[in-house]
């Protein structure tokens, strides 16, 4: 019997935009810890957007169609039958298009009409299985696992983990999840705590893991999303982080912009540093800041990781 151990050692990854833009230390760090630990990543061929917000908005069965065939892609010309989406828009597009083409009949109609007008392969429900990176470290090394593998250690390192609202959320398209022991939580998700923990972390209890960071608003309404961060950021702060971990590059993104508009428009500074969960795991496994990609980071947290002893 094949254990999710088994199917996640080798998986199609789907980097996605932002993983190519702003996010390029998110990918970095990725790939770098998924060499780190022994797990085979191979990128999606001629991979499309998703669709993300833009087009979802607009047209979504169109977003349907677009996620739908990176699958397709990853199914029928990877021959592969894991998708692996480090980004939480990514992620929540394939998981609900997957939902959409498994219970929805008019999305089903659109898709293969688009797919026949492209001349793809049109995607089938249940071709693939799209996880997050959480999922794919989680499952595919595990706790124990990350331990025999540690070099360094981020023992000490107080960490608030912020896994914005597209991880968990709306939970009928995350259907994996909410089984009991060993499954991640929905309404307290808890991967990126048990995995950082491992390597030796202090983490905090942090009551927004989940709040929304204003992402999406971004651009039509700057001040909403800057309060929403700040907010996100002084809780983690009175909390007792010094670090927020985070697992989505449009929230790490927002959280990094945001707490430098917070303190020149709003006169209010924050201090606790913002990385990448795949960053901390990479210098807890020996890795250098620059191979995981913390000098592309906006939060400068080079000097304050030396000075924990952690870079």
């Amino acid at each position: 019997m094949t254990t999710l151990k088994d199917k996640y050692q080798k998986v199609a990854y789907y980097p996605g935009c932002a993983l190519e833009g702003t996010a390029h230390s998110y990918n970095r760090s990725t790939q770098e810890v998924g060499k780190a630990l022994g797990l085979d990543l191979v990128e999606v061929k001629n991979w499309n957007c998703c669709g993300a917000m833009e087009v979802k908005n607009i047209d979504p069965k169109l977003q349907t169609y677009l996620s739908s065939r990176v699958m397709a892609i990853a199914a029928t010309e990877m021959k592969m039958d894991v998708v692996m989406a480090p980004c939480n828009g990514c992620y929540h597009n394939l998981k609900k298009a997957e939902y959409d083409l498994a219970h929805d009949p008019t999305s089903v109609e659109v898709v293969d009409r688009l797919s026949q007008k492209a001349g793809h392969a049109t995607y089938e429900a249940g071709q693939v299985e799209t996880i997050h990176a959480l999922d794919w470290i989680m499952h595919g090394i595990g706790e124990d696992g990350l331990k025999q593998r540690l070099k360094g250690s981020l023992q000490g390192l107080k960490v608030a983990n912020y896994y914005g609202c597209m991880y968990t959320r709306p939970r009928h398209i995350f259907p994996e999840k909410d089984k009991g022991p060993g499954t991640e939580s929905t309404s307290k998700p808890h991967f990126m705590d048990d995995l950082l923990g491992a390597a030796g972390a202090v983490n905090v209890e942090f009551p927004l893991k989940t709040a929304c960071c204003g992402g999406a608003h971004t651009l039509s309404d700057s001040d909403m999303s800057t309060k929403l961060v700040l907010n996100i950021l002084r809780t983690a702060e009175a909390a007792g982080a010094e670090v927020i971990a985070t697992e989505c590059p449009t929230c790490h993104s927002g959280l990094e912009m945001h707490q430098v508009r917070a303190e020149k428009k709003f006169g209010q500074p924050t201090k606790v540093k913002i990385l990448y969960f795949t960053q901390l795991l990479g210098l807890a496994l020996g890795l250098s800041p620059r191979q995981v990609g913390v000098h592309e980071n906006i939060s400068d947290s080079l000097g304050f990781l030396r000075e924990k002893g952690i870079a």
